[in-house]
């Protein structure tokens, strides 16, 4: 077994799509749609047919209150890893992503903090090398 996909809930799909690719990098994956249904995706460019984040769209009163809750914890609803959290801080923040936490040193990584434009926070992680 092994983990294909993952989801996180987005407030616009559109926006969404334009923050994911534009600012963050990744790459649009699949993208299809029935009636009012989208199916979004998103891979990373460095492997394109790994695991691929689903951005669903949160349509329902338990998804916009459990995506609300997370964020007012200051609870990232995803984390992507990173070989240098500062050089991609520095990227994406010249792409006009807000960020609520530069990158900072915690036990055993790096971290740094920052809204999605579409209801989440992202946290991007920079594990220590012993």
């Amino acid at each position: 077994m092994k983990i294909k996909l993952t989801s996180v809930y987005v407030d616009d799909q559109a926006k969404a799509l334009r923050f994911y690719t534009d600012v963050l990098g990744f790459i649009k994956k699949a993208d299809f749609s029935q009636g009012t249904y989208r199916w979004l995706t998103v891979a990373s460019p460095e492997d394109p047919d790994g695991t691929e984040l689903q951005l669903a769209l949160n349509s329902s009163p338990a998804a916009q209150a459990y995506q609300q809750a997370m964020f007012q914890q200051g609870q990232p609803a995803v984390m992507f890893f990173t070989d240098d959290v500062k050089g991609d801080y520095e990227r994406i923040k010249a792409r006009g992503a807000e960020f609520t936490m530069p990158p900072t040193n915690v036990t055993a990584s790096t971290i740094a903090m920052l809204k999605d434009t579409c209801g989440n926070l992202i946290q991007i992680t920079q594990l220590a090398h012993w």
